[in-house]
């Protein structure tokens, strides 16, 4: 049955939406409408302007049931205040994709998700070959096991899994290089209904509070056993031992030893970088050192969203995190391992940012230029004067934005250009990434507080020429979480993608890599750099379609194979 998991689609289609849809301006369209998708965030505000009201939620994108297209996961609010309740439950929902069209199945799928959410992410824990969903809540976060037969069991108590804090993001991640997917989990703060405060905006209207009326809480890591079972190691590797409003967070080795370290975004507390002191199992915050922790100006920002990629072709990872709106979101540069600067005005990424709220964000190359934009997503956590005024009852609502790499180390905002489906004004949260039409183009999930999914297709990267693969670890059977793959370039710098699925804000994303080629419709030569140093080469790959690659097999696989 595992070899399902090898069954992706290859070469560019249209049957998602049809040809008559894909003549629609802007970069990107929303489809969401005709993905069959209905799903409205209720965030459970009864107008106490509690905390959690404004903090979630996000989802996934993974191919549940192995049949080579991606899944949506939907992480759904519930009533905070005691006494109320709405006239149905409110609870998570699981739309499988059939064709191009997504189908409710969350009833038949034996997922029961009623809780508070904020986040999901996505592994296969058990190495089954069937990748398995853990979702983040205001209370006892949830782990589902995928048995391989459109349906999941939670199975959080019997693994040990549970944090019954406030989750927000986490990541599966093999920090001890055992071959087992660990578990790391970021929390906010120490909040219940029973703890709300009044707070109140400058002109001395109630508003929501800043996340510094409640105390931090540390994030969690629980080793896998190997066995279905989670070890809570939290303090024995001291990540336990140090307090955060943890938002967001990426699992990447950013100092180039082979071990896969922790970046975390806190809101208004420093940045941590938690680097893995190999088979120790111990983790050092080394964020100031290696100039991560605060901006340029030694301030700790409200870090919201987070991703780590390769944007500038040096061949190391760098790291972007969103802010509030009085602040700016910052782009570190990797400048040697382990070592960043804050390259934010550089890059021209200061102005536009200023005045806008960020939450989930992505590197992209979303026009398959062969160089990574960024997506960033929108929305305030504190009223604005100009919708209040005009009677918005949540008035909370930006536009998301589009950034274009111009490949000298600058991004340009295209968010006017990017189409009416950039224009929306939203409370946008977690962003998902994925092909989800598999035509080689990265298509945007938004997942909207107290609003509506939106699914937006990409309409851009017509023309360019791509190569995606799927990395799986064979001895394993899964997804080779966090190995790199590099794509060799016999002009000009290679191009880097780590396989993953973690960050951007409470969300997580196709663990595909998709590399963008222009107009270069020759063969191409891909690497996948393992942790332990293993380098496997696969030379003269077909543009244009997606390829397996599989422990030192390649093998591309078309839409017409079953």
């Amino acid at each position: 049955m595992w070899m399902a998991l090898f069954t992706v689609l290859g070469t560019a289609t249209e049957y998602w939406l049809g040809a008559s849809q894909k003549e629609a301006t802007g970069l990107f369209v929303d489809a969401t409408v005709e993905s069959g998708i209905d799903f409205v965030h209720d965030n459970g505000a009864t107008g106490d302007l509690l905390l959690p009201e404004i903090t979630g939620a996000g989802g996934a994108l993974f191919d549940y049931d192995n049949d080579g297209d991606l899944d949506v996961y939907a992480v759904q609010g519930a009533a905070l205040t005691p006494g109320v309740s709405r006239p149905a439950p409110p609870r998570d929902r699981l739309y499988r994709n059939d064709g191009g069209r997504f189908t409710d199945v969350t009833e038949r799928s034996g997922i029961a998700a009623f809780g508070y959410g904020m986040g999901a992410a996505t592994g296969d824990f058990d190495n089954d070959g069937w990748i398995d969903l853990y979702v983040t809540n205001l209370g006892s976060n949830q782990l589902f096991r995928n048995n391989g037969d459109g349906s999941f069991s939670d199975v959080t108590t019997a693994a040990g899994a549970d944090d019954p804090r406030w989750s927000t993001s986490a990541t599966f991640f093999d920090y001890d290089r055992d071959g087992w997917l660990d578990l790391f989990v970021v929390n906010y703060v120490d909040f219940s209904v029973e703890m709300k405060r009044a707070c109140f905006s400058k002109g001395s209207a109630r508003d929501y509070c800043n996340p510094d009326a409640y105390d931090p809480v540390p994030a969690r890591l629980l080793h896998n056993d190997g066995n279905g079972r989670f070890s809570d190691v939290s303090l024995t590797s001291d990540i336990g031992r140090i307090a955060g409003r943890g938002l967001g967070v990426v699992a990447a080795d950013l100092n180039d030893d082979g071990w896969l370290d922790l970046y975390v975004a806190n809101d208004g507390d420093p940045n941590r970088l938690w680097i893995n002191q190999g088979g120790s199992g111990v983790f050092t915050d080394e964020g100031l050192l290696a100039g991560v922790a605060v901006n340029r100006v030694g301030q700790a920002e409200g870090g919201m969203g987070v991703d780590a990629a390769d944007f500038d072709r040096d061949g190391d990872d760098d790291l972007f995190v969103t802010n509030l709106d009085n602040e700016s979101n910052t782009l570190y540069v990797g400048v040697g391992p382990g070592l960043f600067e804050d390259r934010t005005i550089e890059a021209g990424l200061l102005r536009p940012s200023i005045g806008m709220t960020g939450f989930g964000t992505r590197f992209v190359d979303y026009d398959n230029d062969g160089w990574l934009d960024l997506v960033v997503l929108n929305g305030a956590v504190r009223h604005l004067e100009g919708q209040l005024r005009q009677g918005d009852p949540y008035p909370l609502r930006q536009r998301n934005q589009l950034f274009r790499n111009d490949g000298r180390g600058r991004f340009v905002d295209l968010t006017d250009a990017a189409g009416p489906a950039f224009a929306t004004l939203d409370v946008s949260r977690g962003a998902a990434l994925g092909d989800l039409d598999n035509d080689g183009d990265a298509d945007l999930v938004v997942f909207n507080n107290n609003g509506p999914l939106r699914v937006l297709r990409n309409d851009a990267a017509g023309g360019h020429h791509w190569i995606g693969a799927r990395v799986i670890d064979r001895q394993h059977r899964r997804d080779a979480l966090h190995a790199r793959v590099e794509l060799v370039k016999t002009a000009g710098a290679a191009q880097w993608q780590r396989v993953h699925t973690d960050g951007s804000y409470c969300a997580a994303s196709d663990p595909r890599v998709q590399f963008g080629l222009a107009d270069d419709e020759t063969s191409q030569t891909l690497r996948v750099h393992w942790l332990d140093g293993r380098v496997d080469e696969y030379p003269g790959l077909a543009v244009d379609r997606y390829w397996v690659l599989d422990g030192g097999t390649a093998r591309a696989v078309t839409s017409n194979e079953p």
